[in-house]
């Protein structure tokens, strides 16, 4: 049911590495959705200009400023996952202000528009509950092994990072839409048009 004001739905997008997330993401665009990135909120929130960068610098050490006043987000990263406390301490930093900020962004889409959070780790279905539905891209192993070395991961690196995501038993038990990304862009192109016309808006986007 359409929201009286704001966006006409609110929805999350998911997958795992190599799924085409990102190019659904474009298609998605493409046909007039207002889409708020997620991995760009992260990196928003870890700018000078926003509060949750001091409190980060006071928890895990001003040295990860540099000279040139940039923030190493590796060696932050080095930091705070090397420990489930650390790793903890820094989602409590982040994870309010980066949902503060979705919510804020996804707002804005529009009247009657389809708005959409790109996020690539959604993996908990009361995270999944606070969207009017899930649209999840998947592809068969091999194809997501061949994207990825295409952007220069090698194979056995890629099988690594796929092992320790989400299997697609547990992306389905979240999913809404289940897109299958096994073809090319312009397929995807396509059954997005198709599945947006036919489930999200009855006069188009």
């Amino acid at each position: 049911e359409a929201h009286p004001l704001g966006p006409s739905h609110v929805l999350a997008l998911s997958g795992g590495i190599g799924a085409g997330k990102s190019t659904l993401a474009h298609a998605l665009r493409g046909l007039g959705a207002h889409i708020v990135d997620a991995d760009a909120l992260a990196r928003e929130v870890l700018s000078p200009e926003h509060p949750v960068y001091e409190a980060v610098l006071a928890s895990f050490g001003s040295d990860l400023v540099g000279a040139d006043g940039v923030l190493d987000r590796q060696l932050l990263a080095q930091r705070a996952f090397s420990s489930a406390e650390g790793t903890a301490l820094l989602n409590s930093l982040t994870h309010p202000a980066i949902a503060a900020l979705a919510h804020e962004r996804l707002a804005q889409a529009g009247d009657g528009k389809l708005a959409v959070y790109d996020v690539p780790l959604l993996t908990k279905r009361e995270d999944a509950a606070a969207f009017d539905g899930v649209i999840m891209v998947s592809a068969p192993m091999d194809v997501r092994l061949e994207r990825l070395e295409k952007r220069g991961v090698s194979r056995e690196d890629a099988a690594v990072r796929i092992s320790r995501q989400m299997s697609d038993e547990q992306r389905r038990d979240l999913a809404s839409i289940w897109v299958d990304n096994s073809g090319s862009k312009e397929d995807l192109t396509d059954l997005t048009r198709s599945f947006v016309a036919r489930w999200l808006s009855p006069s188009g986007i």
